[in-house]
């Protein structure tokens, strides 16, 4: 049970926002590739073969991101528990836990189509360079958008066999919607990164925080708007588009980066938008 315990711990099972949020852009771009592939057998399998291969990569990733930051680990608040930097695991066995997780996910990419097998491969190599990003550059979160969400490009390819415009319109808003919302979430540890010599857009923009989030959110938005304009996507699209947009202006609004808990909440209600981007496109089919 202990060995359980911090295994779940390693992998962060026991916080699903950051699976989820890995899940999301995957089923926006199975769902876009749906409208047009009408395929509601095939859409369904794919759905539970992305959710179990967001899990096992998140996973890996998180493994892979406590080696890299063991010892900033040791000296944040927050993370001083970690399985890793409190040694209740050895580097090792962490290694190998995520060298499992992977050949798992390996598995769960064959079940694919050849495009969207290589599309997948493309994409490990990015999970496991995004840790070092946070040491050579301001700008680690937009890497993480980069990488969270390149399943929209694999979910478009996965449903319909080719790649299109579509998915790479919706690809763009996603890294300026985790650009803002990583953003947030940096400024749980800002205070410890800022000693430690951690690089984010939270340090960065940490004068006019409001104001760059504002931005990444509105561009995103745009880009969201312009792929319903581009597809002549019905007005149901439109309407739904509504609700991640207030639900963006709301984040805005209450982020205070003094509180901690209120960022980490903010963070987490990302799950929530990415929920209603999917009904809005899965209603844009209707």
């Amino acid at each position: 049970m202990k060995n359980i315990k911090i295994f779940i711990n390693l992998t962060r099972l026991n916080k699903p926002i950051g699976f989820m949020l890995l899940f999301w852009p995957s089923i926006w771009g199975l769902t876009l590739g749906f409208n047009k592939a009408n395929n509601i057998t095939l859409y369904f399998f794919y759905i539970v073969l992305f959710f179990l291969g967001s899990i096992l990569m998140r996973s890996a990733g998180c493994i892979m991101n406590d080696i890299a930051d063991k010892d900033f680990d040791k000296k944040t608040a927050r993370t001083k528990n970690r399985p890793i930097a409190s040694e209740k695991i050895s580097i090792l066995r962490s290694f190998i836990y995520a060298v499992i997780l992977c050949l798992l996910a390996f598995v769960i990419l064959l079940q694919f189509n050849k495009l969207t097998l290589m599309l997948g491969l493309i994409s490990m190599p990015l999970a496991f360079l995004y840790p070092f990003m946070k040491r050579y550059t301001y700008w680690p979160q937009f890497f993480l958008g980069i990488t969270f969400n390149w399943g929209i490009v694999m979910g478009w390819a996965a449903m319909t066999n080719d790649l299109s415009i579509e998915p790479i319109i919706l690809y763009l808003s996603a890294i300026f919607w985790t650009l803002g919302y990583d953003t947030i979430y940096g400024y749980q540890d800002i205070e410890d990164d800022q000693i430690i010599g951690v690089k984010s857009t939270s340090i960065k923009f940490k004068k006019n925080y409001r104001s760059f989030i504002g931005s990444c959110y509105f561009i995103s938005i745009i880009f969201l708007i312009y792929l319903g304009i581009k597809d002549n996507i019905n007005v149901n699209y439109f309407i739904f588009l509504i609700f991640p947009i207030l639900h963006m202006i709301f984040q805005i609004m209450k982020i205070n980066i003094k509180d901690t808990q209120s960022c980490l909440n903010l963070f987490r209600s990302n799950n929530f938008f990415g929920f209603l981007i999917f009904i809005g496109l899965l209603s844009s089919g209707i």
